[in-house]
């Protein structure tokens, strides 16, 4: 047996009212795409070693688990690529195709997967609704 939990917005909460002709699904999708955008804005041409991508990693994604509705983050830094680009001070600028994440966002009875990864046939990173 599943069990569905209901999380209930509280309409009185600071800026609810402005979301009220959205669905939760709606609801859901927008909050992972602002989070996301402002995840690749924000963290795209840090600087980034092998020595330092794990607190990269952490760091990036501790600050989007404060967006509201997002329940889970998951960010991968490519080390190959670090390693293969890396010059003689040992670290490179974050760029999107080094990047792999995966948001789960929920808002009222609604769950999505936001996902980015760079597809090689598109030569992009591209951000999506996985689920």
């Amino acid at each position: 047996m599943k069990l569905k939990i209901l999380v209930v917005f509280d309409m009185n909460e600071p800026g609810e009212k402005y979301f009220s002709n959205l669905s939760d699904r709606e609801r859901a999708i927008f909050e992972g795409g602002i989070s996301m955008g402002a995840l690749f804005h924000q963290f795209t041409g840090t600087p980034v070693s092998l020595e330092t991508a794990d607190g990269l990693e952490s760091a990036i994604s501790e600050s989007i688990k404060l967006q509201p509705a997002i329940m889970d983050v998951e960010v991968h830094i490519d080390r190959e690529m670090i390693r293969k680009t890396a010059g003689e001070f040992g670290y490179v600028s974050l760029t999107g195709d080094m990047l792999s994440v995966r948001l789960t966002v929920e808002h009222g009875s609604e769950r999505v997967t936001v996902r980015m990864e760079y597809l090689e046939e598109l030569r992009y990173p591209l951000m999506y609704i996985e689920d």
